[in-house]
């Protein structure tokens, strides 16, 4: 029920009719939403395909890998919330999207890349296995109150 009477569908007019017949400016749209979170704006690269007899778009996003903490945001709420709109404006023109993140091929902090960072740990202490003659065990008295 809608209060005002003079409207016979609010949510059909002649410009909702425009929108389903066109495609969005996906590459517009995801640097809109990016560019704040990114330190250099001019790193983002967007290409974006479109699919016409699937209805599918395919969008592909790389920046520079200092800015991925902003741009996934705490528990990746902010790369959530760029899907989320990236779906809703899809969904308008009857299409779904993908949205793939590609890391650069700069290095990583201070010139090491991802692969090298990792530390060289010791390796693991042996387990005793169960059952054999390993030696004494420790005897696990009980507590008595």
């Amino acid at each position: 029920m809608f209060l005002n009477r003079s409207v016979q569908n609010p949510y059909h007019n002649e410009n909702t009719q425009f929108l389903l017949t066109t495609n969005p400016n996906y590459v517009g749209l995801v640097k809109f939403l990016m560019q704040p979170f990114l330190e250099s704006p001019k790193t983002l690269s967007v290409d974006c395909e479109i699919s016409h007899t699937l209805k599918k778009a395919w969008i592909r996003i790389a920046f520079d890998s200092e800015d991925k903490g902003k741009v996934f945001g705490r528990g990746g709420r902010n790369i959530q919330a760029i899907r989320t709109v990236m779906a809703a404006a899809a969904e308008l023109a009857g299409q779904s999207v993908y949205l793939d993140i590609y890391g650069s091929s700069a290095m990583g902090r201070d010139g090491i890349s991802f692969d090298e960072d990792r530390e060289e740990r010791p390796p693991l202490p042996k387990t005793r296995e169960r059952g054999g003659d390993n030696g004494p065990r420790p005897i696990a008295k009980p507590r008595f109150r």
